[in-house]
């Protein structure tokens, strides 16, 4: 963001998002969630990359400080234990169903592409795979709707990861000489 700005600007956003992924976005739809500095921490992408390739990951996390968070928790077992619960609680099976619906709706009012009918991401609705996706779904649509990203953010705030006071990366702008 600019400074005394009160509106994102998107191409600011288009430069963190690709300070923070070290590469070109693609397909990005909108910066579905912020994070400290007001700086871009989920995008939301089209179902469809503009090559056509079929892309089911609506919800992308691209904060590297969240990332990296996020793959320790990965390291430290938690999926593992997330994975567990979830075979012995139909509760919890009818709430990650639940988010897998929504995450599948959300996905479809941007297009149709029927390579990906029923494909959501991170393992949802049977698998906990990747935290990475299932934390950026529940920060693309608040807490509530994801019950295992909602858990992971908590673990990573409790750990005083998340919010992070600074940005992840640094976007370096060309400023015009009048």
């Amino acid at each position: 963001m600019t400074e005394n700005q009160d509106q994102p600007d998107p191409v600011w956003d288009a430069q963190a998002i690709t300070a923070q992924l070290g590469r070109e976005p693609r397909g990005v739809w909108r910066v579905a969630a912020r994070c400290s500095g007001d700086w871009p921490a989920v995008v939301e992408t089209d179902p469809r990359l503009p090559d056509g390739t079929p892309f089911p990951t609506l919800y992308y996390l691209t904060c590297r400080r969240l990332n990296a968070a996020l793959s320790t928790l990965e390291a430290e077992g938690v999926m593992a234990q997330m994975q567990s619960r979830l075979a012995d609680d139909s509760d919890l099976q009818d709430q990650y169903k639940r988010a897998h619906d929504q995450y599948i709706a959300a996905r479809e009012q941007l297009g149709d592409v029927p390579e990906i009918h029923g494909f959501s991401a991170g393992g949802m609705p049977e698998r906990v795979k990747c935290l990475h996706a299932l934390v950026a779904h529940s920060l693309g649509v608040g807490p509530g709707v994801n019950p295992f990203g909602d858990e992971a953010l908590e673990l990573v705030s409790a750990r005083g990861l998340w919010p992070h006071p600074e940005p992840c990366v640094t976007v370096e702008t060309e400023v015009e000489n009048d």
